[in-house]
């Protein structure tokens, strides 16, 4: 089973997002700020992420670029999803590694429609 790691300091965001992976058929981990999420690529590298923008302690654009540079961090599938939707935020994630961006608020078709596109669904 795939696994799906959720990083976003909202318990509520990170709720959803899990509901709706584990129903995609992903095992799913959750870690609400960048460094939580670094430490748990450090043990076990997620098949996808789902990556909030704006989290204390480091941000999702930090923890992008330390994980692009971990054994094995460019193999995870990233997709940002953030309320962040000015070019330069987009461009700068893409740049850092990012294989898609979405906004918030976010559903279950858009998640899907996302995974498909970066190659973690059928």
């Amino acid at each position: 089973m795939k696994l799906c790691l959720i990083v976003d300091d909202s318990r509520v965001v990170r709720k959803v997002a899990r509901r709706i992976t584990e129903d995609l058929g992903f095992e799913c981990e959750e870690a609400e700020d960048g460094q939580k999420a670094y430490e748990f690529c450090e043990t076990r590298m997620p098949d996808a992420i789902i990556l909030d923008w704006n989290m204390p302690i480091m941000s999702g654009i930090e923890f992008l670029e330390k994980l692009r540079e971990m054994e094995g961090g460019k193999d995870p599938k990233v997709i940002f999803c953030t309320t962040e939707n000015d070019i330069n935020h987009i461009q700068r994630a893409i740049g850092a590694g990012a294989n898609e961006y979405i906004m918030k608020p976010f559903d279950n078709e858009i998640i899907a429609s996302k995974f498909k596109q970066v190659g973690l669904l059928d």
